[in-house]
């Protein structure tokens, strides 16, 4: 039984700190996982910014309010899904994801939660798990199923190498170079291709 798990940004919508510093004219905000692998370091040195910046959850979901899933990422989702199932595994939250999952036809969503307080302020965050998107392959790995894993980031390559099959997905050189072992691809088409193969 095969069980794929696919990161969110990146792969299925674009990245939204990205969207956010671009709408908030604060580019420092467009540092992601693809730039620092430590998710947490990277999450803590992001609150200080908004604080900095008197920033907090409304503005950011209104900027998401206006992000759509990348092109054919929908299509993609009901393709696989007819075949495996599917878990979105990322390290966003709760309150980003909704709006993004509703246009994505509802998905299974793993991801963190935010601590807000009543302001609005994102006061902190809490991750669902140590190393979550790994820790999860090796759970669902530990009931029965075989993994197939595609990210495009560091936070990504733990669990694209833990399972049956893992693949890059419009992840950047770097990460490409650093990885040369790990299939990469960069059209929708070509990862569902992948994703059959290894099933056969």
């Amino acid at each position: 039984m095969y069980l794929v798990c696919l990161d969110m940004e990146g792969v299925l919508v674009p990245e939204i700190w990205i969207a956010f510093a671009e709408a908030s004219g604060i580019p420092e905000l467009k540092r992601t996982t693809r730039d620092e692998p430590d998710y947490e370091k990277l999450m803590d040195w992001r609150l200080s910014v908004l604080r900095e910046h008197g920033l907090g959850l409304r503005e950011i979901q209104a900027v998401i309010a206006g992000i759509d899933p990348l092109p054919g990422a929908k299509e993609f989702l009901d393709a696989l899904r007819a075949q495996a199932q599917v878990i979105v595994l990322s390290d966003t939250f709760e309150q980003f994801a909704q709006p993004l999952m509703k246009k994505l036809g509802w998905p299974t969503l793993f991801c963190n939660t935010l601590e807000v307080a009543p302001d609005g302020a994102i006061t902190g965050f809490k991750m669902r798990c140590p190393q979550s998107k790994l820790t999860t392959v090796r759970a669902l790995q530990s009931i029965g199923y075989e993994t197939i894993a595609s990210g495009d980031s560091f936070n990504d390559l733990a669990m694209i190498r833990a399972g049956k099959a893992g693949f890059l997905f419009k992840s950047p050189a770097q990460i490409r170079a650093d990885n040369p072992d790990i299939p990469a691809y960069e059209t929708f088409d070509e990862l569902l291709s992948a994703i059959r193969g290894a099933m056969d």
